[in-house]
This record gives structure tokens, C-alpha cells and sequence, in this order.
């Protein structure tokens, strides 16, 4: 698993993320406080408070590099 610190503080980022991630067949859990969401899930993004950096956790053992490559725009 690797963890990794996103900003996701527009509607805009918000759906290109989703739309990002969704190409990966890994799950990918965001965490912001005690909140842990599907990071697929867009319902699920704005229930958080978007404002303050996000936690991505990706459990993916392999394909590492190519997922962080395609999250790029939206890494601190």
C-alpha cells in the first residue's frame, strides 16, 4: 500500500480525480480525520471537508508508478 497527500479543493478536480482513479482496478480509500471513504465514490468525496489536504491510500502492489504518474495534478 502507498499513502500519499492530495488537494482536491474544486468540483472541477473532484470529477477529473474520479475519473482518473476509476481506470485502475485497485481500491483506493481516502482519509481526512476519522473519515476513511471510497475514493471512487464522488458522493462520498464531498461528504469531506475538501478545503484541508486528503490522505490517499493505494492498495496496489503493483502499478505504482503509472497511478501516481495519472494523479500528478492532484498530489501536495
Amino acid at each position: 500500500m502507498k499513502t500519499v497527500e492530495i488537494s482536491l479543493n474544486s468540483i472541477d478536480k473532484v470529477k477529473s480525480f474520479v475519473n482518473e482513479i476509476t481506470k485502475f482496478n485497485y481500491d483506493f480509500d481516502l482519509v481526512s480525520g476519522r473519515y476513511v471513504i471510497d475514493a471512487k465514490s464522488i458522493m462520498g468525496i464531498f461528504s469531506l471537508d475538501l478545503s484541508k489536504p486528503i490522505t490517499l491510500n493505494i492498495h496496489a502492489e503493483s502499478d505504482v508508478d503509472q497511478i501516481l504518474e495519472a494523479l500528478k495534478p492532484y498530489l501536495i
